[in-house]
């Protein structure tokens, strides 16, 4: 991996860790529409087979992510605190713009009327009906928790993990439904003033997020590789339920935040804005792919030639 590639897979990392703060946002679903999901789960299903170049490949990704949680969580909590409904139609707007290339690649694979389209509708009703499971109440995260708790945090760390390895599941949305993610960003929030006990919480529910998302990346891996077209159109899917779940998440979640016409003016704008410029930056990315293929074949000819014409000329000198 060369420098450049390095950088940009920093970049899709930080937009990986930009939509794990926001409820209704899956890190799965930005995989998916950056290109980089498929490459991301064969990595880590190949990380004892293949060490070096997957180690090589998830470095930047997690440091993207890292970097992202922690640089943009307070600006987007503030964000989604004063101005919800802009925030969240800029998000929708991104993956709206991404996804006629998701459809692209789907249709690249084949498409089966019957069988493809129970397997995109199966997943968008589930997306959608998360949405709807009533939350269970915020649990105590505080240094009076009992043990068990730890246990528990491990536990939906490995659930919450569904939200990096399948597209269009939140990982915030079901720390919300099984009432840990007030609780947790509580826990970030008391950093300064209970460092020890933040840090044993915040370490124990991502041994949980390690566990899940490496267990769920193999499963979903032999997923990709057995039934390569059903589980495309499974993504797709996914995708699409995660759209209207982000306005489902926001009504439910935002209830209080007061909207006038220059929220929803600005909102509609920053639409628009992400849907185009996402959409002009995936088509550019292929453009370049293909010009690379292009590039790549016409050198792999010329060298066949050239091949070809060393031993045609061999077999004339031997003559």
């Amino acid at each position: 991996m060369n420098v450049k590639e390095f950088f940009i897979n920093i970049a899709r990392g930080a937009a990986i860790g930009v939509s794990m703060i926001i409820p209704g946002v899956s890190g799965g679903t930005i995989a998916v529409l950056l290109n980089v999901y498929e490459k991301l789960i064969n990595a880590v299903g190949n990380l004892r087979r293949d060490f070096k170049n997957s180690f090589f490949f998830l470095l930047p990704i997690i440091l993207g992510v890292g970097l992202a949680v922690a640089a943009m969580y307070f600006p987007i909590r503030f964000a989604l605190d004063k101005a919800p409904l802009p925030t969240i139609l800029l998000f929708a707007g991104l993956m709206v713009g991404s996804t006629p290339k998701v459809f692209k690649d789907a249709l690249n694979t084949g498409f089966n009327k019957k069988i493809d389209i129970v397997a995109s509708v199966i997943p968008f009703l589930l997306v959608i009906g998360i949405c709807f499971v009533p939350g269970l109440g915020d649990v105590d995260l505080s240094p009076s928790m009992p043990v068990y708790g730890y246990f528990l945090l491990i536990l939906v760390g490995a659930a919450a993990s569904c939200a990096l390895v399948v597209p269009g599941i939140s990982g915030s949305m079901l720390l919300l439904i099984f009432g840990y993610y007030n609780s947790v960003l509580d826990t970030v929030s008391a950093i300064k003033t209970d460092p020890l006990h933040s840090i044993l919480v915040l370490g124990t529910l991502a041994v949980g997020i390690l566990i899940g998302f490496f267990s769920i990346a193999k499963l979903m891996k032999f997923f990709l590789h057995k039934f390569p077209r059903a589980t495309r159109w499974v993504i797709i899917g996914f995708v699409l339920g995660s759209i209207p779940a982000l306005f489902i998440t926001f009504n439910g979640n935002f209830p209080q935040a007061p909207l006038n016409a220059w929220q929803i003016a600005i909102g509609v704008i920053l639409c628009v804005l992400g849907a185009v410029g996402t959409y002009c930056l995936t088509a550019y990315v292929e453009k370049r792919e293909k010009l690379k293929e292009q590039t790549a074949s016409e050198e792999n000819q010329t060298q066949t030639n050239e091949t070809g014409t060393q031993l045609n000329e061999s077999d004339g000198n031997e003559e």
